[in-house]
């Protein structure tokens, strides 16, 4: 659901980008409280597997794709506010060297894609956590139905910037009809791959999902037929435990980011996505812009001076991954960083963790 530009008009696209600005300056403070020194790499690898995830468009109906949004990926594996840095971060990447979603609407799809998604979908998998028996199943249940809503939400939160400020004269009833319907249906997609990867986080590191922190019961696994104790998500320090290695975790992650970006990717769906689709059917994108970076040398998901689609593709995938490993990393430990340093608020010293 990248906005391109000239889908919302000049002030509307200001003001989104004015409460994306002051969401991302919200999120930059509420990330020192989630993040430490094991979870900072693991939020740049985040957002790493969700810009790889993204170039998997699936089919979703006749001549219609979807892909992943992220937000609720993001904000049940490592918080909500740096969800919202994670979903940014790769919405930054994409816009300026991928010429995906448009430099003018960066505010709109950051509001939509990143800020919508993660607060429907972590208060939704909160409650359902909070009511459900804590157990993987549960946790992993709740995922799926937080992921599925909140891609209709972010469809119909544009519908309303498209109302307010959309610069074609279109029946809003209609629009609104058409996105929720065909991204209910990318929101099971969403959902699929949102629960899968959560229970698998769950199944070897629960430790490390944020979503499940907090509670007042333990989760439980079940193994060898019988529930246990998990390993508590707990943000307090342990000293007689020595700190467990995400190593491992982490290299698995990345592994698997660079291979759907570089390889799987090349098979992903060629039909226009939910936005793509809707705008053409009801001439949303009569007014549809160039995107200012339609000249960079990976616009569109390829390496301009490679004639091989699979390598350019592939090779396009992996520099993508990697720019936003390294990107979205030094962001979350400079932010990490920053609740160390003597000037910090006490509050966030207070939260200090391992």
């Amino acid at each position: 659901m990248h906005v391109p530009d000239g889908f919302i008009d000049a002030p509307v696209s200001v003001a989104a980008g004015v409460v994306a600005a002051g969401a991302v300056a919200v999120s930059l403070r509420g990330a020192r409280r989630e993040l430490d020194e094991r979870t900072a790499p693991l939020a740049g690898l985040v957002a790493a597997f969700i810009f790889a995830v993204q170039m998997l468009n699936f089919p979703v109906a006749a001549g219609t794709s979807g892909h992943l949004m992220g937000g609720a990926l993001a904000a049940i594996l490592v918080g909500p506010y740096t969800g919202v840095l994670c979903v940014a971060v790769v919405l930054l990447m994409q816009g300026v060297f991928f010429a995906d979603g448009g430099l003018t609407a960066l505010g709109v799809n950051i509001t939509v894609m990143g800020v919508v998604t993660v607060v429907v979908a972590y208060g939704l998998f909160r409650l359902l956590t909070g009511v459900l028996p804590r157990t993987r199943r549960s946790a992993t249940a709740s995922a799926f139905v937080a992921a599925l809503v909140s891609v209709p939400a972010a469809a119909a939160a544009f519908t309303l910037l498209y109302w307010i400020g959309g610069t074609t004269d279109i029946p809003i009833g209609k629009v609104f009809t058409a996105m929720v319907g065909v991204h209910v249906l990318i929101g099971i997609g969403e959902a699929v791959i949102t629960a899968l990867t959560v229970g698998a986080v769950l199944a070897v590191r629960p430790d490390l999902v944020h979503g499940v922190s907090g509670l007042a019961a333990p989760l439980k696994l079940r193994i060898d037929g019988e529930l246990v104790d998990a390993p508590a998500a707990t943000r307090e320090p342990e000293p007689a435990a020595a700190p467990r290695s995400n190593r491992g975790l982490w290299i698995t992650g990345l592994v698997s980011a660079f291979l759907l970006a570089g390889v799987v990717s090349f098979y992903a769906s060629a039909n226009p996505d939910g936005l793509e689709k809707v705008a053409a059917d009801q001439g949303i994108d009569e007014k549809a812009e160039e995107h200012g970076a339609a000249d960079s040398p990976l616009a569109d998901y390829g390496v301009g001076d490679i004639a091989d689609a699979r390598l350019s593709g592939g090779l396009a995938g992996v520099i993508g991954v990697s720019a936003t490993v390294v990107v979205g990393t030094g962001v979350f430990w400079v932010v990490r960083r920053r609740r160390e340093e003597p000037g910090a608020a006490p509050h966030d010293r207070d939260h200090e963790s391992v």
